[in-house]
């Protein structure tokens, strides 16, 4: 089952269906993993429900950090803002469906890092290591 799921991560990093920019947007947050140098940025349109109608991501890294990430996209279009805020760890476990160790985890988390800084600001963004630990 696990190469599936790996088979799935790979076309994803290759083969990125919501990888790009939205400009207008309404939500956006980038930032980056210091330990391996990933780096994303997310983009989210939202409608007057705030209801997110568009999401895409930009940045470099791992297959891990791009997979996910690119999951992540396809998993929050469609969503509330308020859902989107309650996305945790393991949504994106469930997402890659494969078992992470501590340093891929971090680059798994990226994306949803990302996003919700973007959906809560600055000031509740959790790190890395809190996300991991969570």
């Amino acid at each position: 089952m696990d190469d599936l799921y790996r088979e799935e991560i790979v076309d994803r990093y290759k083969n990125p269906r919501f990888q790009g920019k939205l400009d207008p947007n309404d939500y956006s947050y980038h930032d980056d993993n210091p330990v391996c140098g990933d780096h994303i940025r997310i983009d989210l349109r939202v409608d007057d429900n705030e209801m997110v109608t568009e999401a895409m991501y930009t940045g470099e890294g791992c297959s891990i950090s791009q997979a996910s990430a690119d999951m992540l996209m396809e998993k929050v279009t469609g969503m509330a803002i308020a859902d989107v805020r309650k996305l945790a760890k393991q949504d994106i476990l469930d997402l890659l469906g494969i078992d992470l160790g501590p340093v891929r985890l971090k680059c798994a988390l990226l994306s949803l890092k990302v996003l919700k800084g973007g959906v809560y600001g600055l000031d509740e963004v959790e790190t890395l290591d809190e996300l991991a630990a969570s």
